[in-house]
């Protein structure tokens, strides 16, 4: 009988949201459209419509030795390219933001290839070739793990995201990479470093916070679900910690 992955424990919404990122046989809500080249303006890494530049040439030329893993692993578009390697960073709200550092890395490692992802306590950032991760951000963003006003492209600078919301909801930068216009759609003005852009890209309005509620992962006792709430959740991280306490002294479960 083949395994089945479980992604998580509990009961609340938050946790079933958190699964259904997790799962890659489940399929996302497109909530926005950002073209290719809104895309590409706010990573900051290349021109819109400049060739990629490429780290090494392409595999078919590279007359690699025979190796049975080349025969087994199939290589992504940008490695098969190339590509040298690119990266987004993501910094997310305490406040019910869609999605949250752990929560991003897991659900990449479940449902994209050839990506290297590092955790921060306020951050995470992705890095893989550039035309995968061009790919791979169009999908962080258009869909339900993004919200203009909650969650930030911040490649650098990331303080202050976890302060109070501002009062028309957005989350502080101190670099004020985007701004929400009076027509309530919030565009980017600078890339995720803080370079200034030659035209702004917008991102769509701020989801509300019903739709927030409905579709955050973040437990939070204030403004969203408790995390004690959540029975089945408390109970498997204490069974955790429990055995994590315990491990020296080989640990045996009833």
């Amino acid at each position: 009988m083949a395994y089945k992955p479980q992604y998580g424990p509990g009961t609340s919404i938050v946790a079933a949201n958190r699964r259904k990122q997790m799962d890659p046989t489940q399929k996302l809500e497109k909530v926005r459209d950002v073209t290719d080249e809104d895309i590409v303006l706010i990573l900051g890494h290349r021109a819109p419509g400049s060739a990629y530049p490429t780290a090494h040439p392409p595999l078919a030329e590279q007359q690699e030795p025979d190796c049975p893993i080349r025969k087994i692993v199939k290589p992504t578009e940008g490695a098969k390219a190339g590509d040298r390697v690119r990266y987004i960073q993501f910094a997310d709200s305490m406040f019910n933001a869609p999605s949250q550092p752990y929560q991003r890395t897991y659900s990449e490692c479940y449902r994209f290839r050839g990506i290297d992802p590092g955790t921060l306590s306020g951050r995470q950032i992705v890095e893989c070739r550039e035309r995968d991760l061009e790919q791979y951000a169009k999908f962080l963003i258009e869909t339900e793990m993004f919200d203009p006003a909650l969650v930030s492209c911040r490649g650098a600078t990331v303080h202050g995201h976890s302060l109070r919301l501002a009062e028309d909801g957005m989350m502080f930068d101190m670099l004020q990479r985007c701004i929400l216009g009076d027509d309530g759609i919030v565009r980017y003005v600078k890339d995720q470093i803080g370079e200034p852009l030659d035209r702004e890209v917008a991102v769509g309005k701020p989801m509300g916070d019903e739709w927030i509620k409905a579709h955050s992962t973040i437990f939070h006792s204030l403004v969203g679900v408790s995390y004690r709430d959540d029975a089945e959740y408390v109970e498997y991280i204490q069974r955790i910690h429990a055995l994590r306490t315990k491990y020296g002294f080989m640990p045996k479960e009833e």
